[in-house]
């Protein structure tokens, strides 16, 4: 197994148990990100939906497709991502009934809210950091290795679609 393809696999995985992205539109407001929740139909990557309101100033700069940016840090931070895709409201409905959870729900007063937005992020190209921890590093240069030098393995750019 490549490292692309090693480190691709462990980004699907962590983003489908972690799934807190920072989101942001690459022509709006300097490409400012926010908080979002990301949502996966597919183990193997795919379009990523995210469940948001009407009043999201987010939504009200998606008059049309645009180029975004996702951000990715996994809860044990040993894993970050920077996502480049395409990202538009699409509001489809086999998409909401598939992805549709109490946690969802809870922000909403059901599947037919008029406030209801779905997002659709369609992720293209990837840079994907594994970030071993400082105290493995130290133990590396205790035994007289350069941890430097396995870190070439750790970062990989990667095609999403």
């Amino acid at each position: 197994m490549s490292k692309e393809t090693d480190l691709t696999a462990k980004f699907w995985k962590a983003l489908k148990t972690d799934r807190t992205v920072m989101l942001g539109l690459r022509d709006v407001e300097g490409g400012h990100c926010q908080p979002m929740t990301a949502l996966m139909e597919s183990e193997q990557g795919g379009p990523l939906w995210i469940f948001t309101s009407a009043d999201c100033d987010m939504v009200a700069a998606l008059d049309r497709e645009r180029d975004a940016v996702m951000h990715f840090s996994s809860k044990g931070h040993d894993l970050f991502a920077e996502i480049d895709g395409r990202l538009r409201i699409d509001n489809d409905r086999q998409a909401i009934d598939g992805l549709w959870s109490p946690f969802v729900a809870a922000w909403f007063t059901g599947k037919t809210d008029p406030t209801l937005r779905l997002l659709r992020f369609d992720p293209e190209h990837a840079r994907i950091w594994r970030n071993e921890s400082s105290l493995f590093a130290g133990m590396k240069l205790m035994l007289g290795q350069d941890p430097k030098r396995d870190y070439r393995n750790k970062v990989a750019e990667v095609s999403l679609h």
